[in-house]
């Protein structure tokens, strides 16, 4: 009997993301890396543009569900529950799952550094996709696949509710200690798709610090990293 022929990483894909694109020039650009780019080519034909909407999308599908879901939830839950769906490592969680990874386009150093494995990179593309998906099909298309991929992590999920500088500072002033301090520390990136560095004080503690896509995000990561470091949240 003869051998079937091995398919190859983005037909692996375009199965895993039960989608069909009417043009698959924006999937190859979605899975596109700039360092696999050629010397003529901008860096209008990575996946950067595609990212910076795709994290847009996301957001909300993700806060439209949210608000279906839990009717009953105030703004610090929901911003909660929305935190840990739009999160780095739900994203990348989710594109090793379709084999992103294995599919992207990247130079042969990259590669060499374990680029198709970077938590980051991971999560990037991955809204790169979902913004190819919401070009070629329209917000219907991208809303059934978010939802396919997220409505059961967000149903499932069941960490802390409070907001994390909510609780944190509750849990300082509990220990009668002064208002945490938070300082941004560094900021990298492009203007279009920034990362912030904040590290946050509390007297008598080692400093915490969290990284994120604004000056809000990252200070919720630092808060967070603080409070599952002294045990208050064990999720």
């Amino acid at each position: 009997m003869s051998k079937q022929p091995q398919k190859s990483p983005v037909s692996v894909l375009k199965n895993a993301l039960q989608y069909e694109f009417q043009d698959l020039e924006l999937l190859r650009v979605a899975l596109t890396h700039a360092s696999a780019l050629a010397p003529s080519e901008t860096v209008s034909g990575s996946y950067q543009r595609l990212e910076f909407l795709g994290d847009r999308v996301l957001g909300l599908v993700i806060a439209s569900m949210l608000h279906r879901h839990f009717p009953k939830a105030d703004e610090g839950e929901l911003a909660r529950r929305f935190n840990h769906m739009v999160k780095r490592e739900t994203c990348a969680e989710i594109a090793q799952e379709l084999g992103i990874g294995e599919a992207m386009r990247i130079g042969l150093a990259e590669a060499q550094t374990g680029g198709r494995k970077k938590t980051a990179l991971l999560a990037d593309i991955c809204e790169s996709v979902i913004a190819a998906i919401y070009l070629d099909g329209g917000y219907d298309a991208a809303e059934e696949f978010v939802r396919r991929l997220w409505e059961p992590r967000m149903l499932s999920w069941s960490g802390p509710l409070r907001d994390a500088k909510t609780t944190l500072q509750e849990w300082a002033q509990s220990k009668s200690l002064p208002t945490p301090r938070y300082d941004v520390t560094g900021r990298a990136g492009p203007d279009h798709a920034p990362s912030f560095t904040v590290a946050v004080t509390v007297q008598g503690l080692k400093p915490g610090e969290g990284t994120g896509g604004s000056k809000r995000i990252a200070e919720q990561s630092a808060a967070e990293a603080v409070l599952r470091r002294e045990g208050v949240w064990k999720e």
